[in-house]
């Protein structure tokens, strides 16, 4: 996905009429890998003479330091951080605020899925996509039941095998729920305890991978660990003893949202691309390409029953039994959580 999308000619004509306009015509999205098909990108350029500039970033971590950190933020117009992240950015200074009047087809979105506590009235985010987090095997390799929780990633057989994903609060969240706690524990005995649970693990993990999280199982790297259904989504279609599995424990759901990072150079642009983004056949061609749930309903309509009814993406209510959604934990806890994360990455 780390690619340039280049506008047509229409856009270079335009620009060339001032300095203003020039960077009206310029939108740089940062959002994760293989989070956005080139074909939407393509199409918003052609419908609106705007040139993409897409970045990538594979962690809510390196995204927030990325943003915190720059001494000038206008270096991007749009983001794409997880449900807890855009709390912590909102809390922080680091966002501005939607414009409401600026988007359309926010009525499309699922009643569920907006006005949620990190984020009242959506002032700083609009739904994208959501998903969960679960379990992957290749059933070439593992027996299908032989797995159906996080605690399997324990057993002796899949030492040097297992694949973790790259996000601290998800690698956090598998070593809480084995213990029994929340996944969105804030006391700091649970997340010790979770710590060391963890690094027993460690002996079994291959790698983390949170770039493109099904490669590691289609390049014969590992047969066992954590994945997000998207990928495994992506992934059966090049492997299909990928099977992806909701841990009995309970599967990680997340909610990514659009927000436009303070001093953004171009939030008109930003505006017109979650518009773009919201309309239903552009919602519906996105969840069928990359296999992610949209939170849009009248796309949901659009949908090939064959992605619709995938319980891959769209699981049942059976599937959300015990299911956690990612919440913000706060600073103190973050601190916490990112000090045992450092020494379990060390550890290895």
């Amino acid at each position: 996905m780390k690619k340039l999308a280049i506008a047509g000619l229409a856009a270079v004509s335009l620009a060339g009429c001032s300095g203003q306009e020039e960077e009206a015509q310029v939108l740089n999205l940062y959002n994760w890998s293989e989070y956005m098909p080139q074909e939407v990108l393509d199409r918003f350029e052609e419908e609106t003479g705007i040139e993409v500039v897409y970045t990538t970033y594979d962690s809510n971590e390196a995204m927030y330091a990325r943003l915190k950190l720059l001494d000038d933020s206008s270096q991007y117009d749009l983001a794409v951080p997880s449900t807890y992240y855009v709390n912590k950015m909102r809390k922080e200074g680091l966002l501005t605020e939607i414009d409401h009047n600026q988007i359309e087809g926010f009525d499309n979105l699922d009643p569920e899925l907006v006005d949620q506590s990190f984020d009242k009235d959506n002032a700083y985010s609009v739904p994208y996509l959501w998903g969960t987090t679960g379990l992957a095997i290749d059933s070439d390799a593992v027996e299908e039941g032989d797995v159906t929780g996080w605690a399997d990633l324990w057993d002796e057989q899949y030492e040097g095998q297992v694949m973790l994903t790259n996000d601290m609060r998800e690698v956090f969240h598998i070593g809480l729920r084995v213990l029994g706690y929340s996944g969105n524990s804030t006391d700091p005995e649970e997340i010790g305890e979770a710590y060391q649970k963890l690094t027993e693990l460690m002996p079994s993990v291959r790698t983390f991978n949170s770039d493109a999280p099904r490669m590691p199982y289609l390049e014969g790297e590992t047969d066992i660990g954590m994945i997000w259904n998207g990928e495994a989504f992506m992934g059966k279609e090049d492997m299909p003893s990928l099977e992806y599995i909701y841990p009995e424990e309970g599967v990680i759901v997340w909610l990514d949202s659009f927000v436009i990072p303070k001093n953004a150079a171009n939030p008109e642009a930003a505006h017109k691309f979650i518009s773009f983004v919201l309309q239903p056949e552009i919602s519906a061609l996105i969840s069928e390409d990359i296999g992610y749930a949209t939170p849009n309903l009248a796309a949901r309509d659009l949908l090939p029953e064959e992605v619709a009814s995938n319980r891959t993406s769209y699981p049942t209510a059976e599937d959300m039994e015990n299911a956690e959604f990612q919440e913000d934990v706060g600073d103190e806890a973050m601190q916490v959580y990112n000090r045992y994360w450092e020494q379990l990455k060390t550890s290895r």
